[in-house]
This record gives C-alpha cells, sequence and structure tokens, in this order.
C-alpha cells in the first residue's frame, strides 16, 4: 500500500529538490561548456607576439563575431592562442589569423582570414607563418618614414596640377575640389625638406623608444615591486602615520599647556645668548690667555691623586760626608 504524497517525509523530498535546482543551476552557468548545447569547436593560432590581446576578446570572420579567444600562452618562442568557434562557419585549411584593432582606446580581437579548400580541423593550431601580429606604433613611424623618403613630391605636384587643369571645365564644385588638391599638392612639395626632416626625426624617435623599450619595461616592473611594498607594509606605515600624528598633538598641547612657564625662560635664554654675542672677542681672548695655565694644572694633576710640582730653593741643600 503506497503512503499519500501529503504523509511522506518531507525532509528527503525537500533535500531531493535543492539538489535538482543546484544541478540545473551549475549546468546553467556552464553551459557553453557542454559537448552537444553549444560548446562549439576549439583552435589555436602561434603569434610572434600577442600584440595586447586578451582573454574573452572576439573572434572575428570578415567584422562579424564567430567565437571568442579561451587563453593566451607562450609556447616556447611564440605565443599560443586558443579561442573557440561558436557560429556555424566554415573556413579552409590555408585559413590564417591576425590581431587587429578594434576600437581608438586599444581593444583588439582576432581575425581570421578564411583560405583553402574543405574545413580547418577541430583542435587544429594555425602555423606561424600564416599569422600577423598587430602593427606597433614604432613600426608604423618607422614604415611611414621610410615610404615617405621614396615620394617624388614634386612629380607628384605636377600630377596634381595636370589633372586639375584637364578638369578645369568640370563642375565648379569638382573643380574647386581639385583646384585644393592642386595647392595642397604644391605646399607639400614646397615644404619637402622640411616634411622629410620631420619625418626623419620620428623615425629617430620611434628608433629610440624600441631600444629603451627593456629600460621602460624594467621601470614599469620596479614601480610594480615597489606598489607590492608598499602594499603589504600598509598597516606598518598607517601605524606610523597615526603615532607621528599623535606625537605631534601630544608636542602641540605640551606647548600650548607649557607656554606661560616656557616664555620666561626663553626670554632669558635669548639675553644670555646676547651677552655672550656681545663679549664674544673677550671671550676668545680669555679662553687664549688661559691655556698655559690650563696645561700646567694638567701637569700637576695628571699622575694621580696627588700635586706633582717643583718649587726651586725652598729648602737649604745638605752637605753630605762633614763637608
Amino acid at each position: 500500500m503506497s503512503i499519500p504524497f501529503r504523509e511522506r517525509n518531507p525532509v528527503p523530498i525537500g533535500a531531493a529538490g535543492l539538489t535538482i535546482i543546484a544541478i540545473l543551476l551549475l549546468l546553467a552557468f556552464n553551459i557553453s561548456k557542454l559537448p552537444l548545447i553549444g560548446g562549439g569547436e576549439h583552435f589555436s593560432a602561434a603569434f610572434s607576439e600577442a600584440g595586447g590581446l586578451k582573454k574573452g576578446d572576439d573572434v572575428r570572420i570578415a567584422g562579424v563575431k564567430v567565437g571568442k579567444v579561451d587563453s593566451i600562452d607562450l609556447a616556447g618562442a611564440h605565443v599560443q592562442v586558443d579561442f573557440t568557434i561558436t557560429e556555424p562557419v566554415r573556413f579552409g585549411r590555408d585559413s590564417g589569423a591576425s590581431v587587429r584593432m578594434q576600437t581608438l582606446l586599444g581593444q583588439k580581437y582576432l581575425s581570421l582570414d578564411p583560405a583553402g579548400s574543405g574545413q580547418l580541423k577541430e583542435h587544429s593550431e594555425i602555423p606561424l607563418d600564416r599569422t600577423v601580429s598587430s602593427y606597433d606604433i614604432v613600426d608604423a613611424f618607422s614604415d611611414l618614414a621610410t615610404t615617405s623618403e621614396e615620394i617624388d613630391t614634386d612629380q607628384l605636384a605636377k600630377s596634381l596640377t595636370t589633372l586639375s587643369d584637364t578638369f578645369k571645365d568640370s563642375p565648379p564644385h569638382v573643380r574647386a575640389a581639385l583646384d585644393g588638391l592642386s595647392r595642397l599638392s604644391r605646399t607639400i612639395a614646397s615644404r619637402d625638406a622640411e616634411l622629410k626632416k620631420l619625418l626623419a626625426s620620428a623615425n629617430s624617435v620611434s628608433g629610440t623608444v624600441a631600444q629603451r623599450n627593456k629600460a621602460v619595461e624594467s621601470i614599469i616592473k620596479d614601480a610594480d615591486l615597489l606598489m607590492v611594498e608598499l602594499n603589504k607594509r600598509r598597516n606598518d606605515i598607517h601605524t606610523l602615520f597615526t603615532n607621528t600624528s599623535a606625537m605631534a598633538l601630544q608636542l602641540t598641547g605640551l606647548v600650548r599647556d607649557n607656554r606661560a612657564q616656557l616664555k620666561p625662560a626663553l626670554d632669558q635664554l635669548t639675553q644670555v645668548l646676547a651677552v655672550l654675542q656681545k663679549h664674544e672677542q673677550d671671550l676668545d681672548r680669555t679662553i687664549a690667555a688661559m691655556a698655559p695655565f690650563t696645561r700646567l694644572f694638567a701637569n700637576v694633576l695628571g699622575n694621580g691623586r696627588w700635586f706633582d710640582s717643583y718649587i726651586q730653593n725652598m729648602t737649604t741643600p745638605v752637605a753630605v760626608g762633614g763637608h
């Protein structure tokens, strides 16, 4: 005979219900890791350097988000970036990857460049020769300086002027745009030497920054160690500041409480110092005159607890042997 549900022990029923709820919550928070409910396919890519990419950044194909970066680890001489594709997309076996800028504030994302036939096998790694790291500002200035040096600005100005003359019968807004472009080209040509000097200086600055990269990194690391140590000694520093403040308050109270007694003593001390300063030369002569006496007095008392001195002709000499 079955027991009615109303008469059953509620404790095991409640425990079973709580266990089921906990399991469901755990599955809900980790649903992306389940093998059949959107876990996605896992891949990796080898880069010469990570270039600001971090865990959780987007993985995109042609600008469309298709996954996310799982981890970034150092694997020998290169960086291994593991990522997951969560969307049903296909990219060939010869696909490449690159680190690109997403926002002006420096946010990066991993861009996949589909290439080749078929589909890249899951858990495959895109090799180093098919990946491109992020473009660095130092490389940008260096390439800009190198490229600008190869531009023939005079020829460019002539070309744009010819283009402007060719389209002189065009509508007014087109002609105005071409005239402005021609004036701009002439201005650039007239400033050719200054521009080359500016870009050469920028190239020199970028090279210096690149050479000092290790020094800057060392400074940042030392500053980090200093901040870590200050953080460890926070309580000690707080105690030191608190005790110093308390001591200052005590000294202030002591001076305030004894101001009536301290002021006359300080006034008398000031008068004594004034008298000593007034008779400074007399004191110097007195000390100089006392030097011989002090030396003889020290000789008399310097051999023990008696006076050691000699006074000439104080007694009459006594003859020895009856003479």
